[in-house]
């Protein structure tokens, strides 16, 4: 079964294009993993210091493997993200 991650993340006041630009890069690689079928950042139009990323994964055992090449992943640059955000995981399933 299918995982789906929307993850909310909070931008420094004014940084947001910054933070997404960051993202953009991390998702070209996160892309190429194993069992990745989306990991794409958005920026909000109406407060462009919030972003969603959306993460589709294959399965379970596919998330954890990303979990752990996220442990040895560069940090993305200093100042651009801020405080709060959330994140929630969902069973994906087609309905029909």
């Amino acid at each position: 079964m299918s995982v789906r991650l929307v993850v909310s993340i909070n931008a420094a006041p004014g940084k947001g294009a910054e933070l997404a630009a960051a993202f953009r890069t991390r998702c070209l690689d996160v892309m190429k993993e194993p069992g990745c079928e989306q990991f794409e950042v958005f920026q909000s139009v109406l407060n462009p210091d919030k972003l969603a990323l959306l993460e589709l994964w294959t399965d379970q055992a596919a998330l954890d493997v990303h979990a752990g090449v996220n442990t040895t992943r560069a940090p993305l640059p200093a100042g651009l993200r801020g405080s709060g955000g959330s994140r929630e995981d969902y069973d994906f399933k087609l309905h029909g």
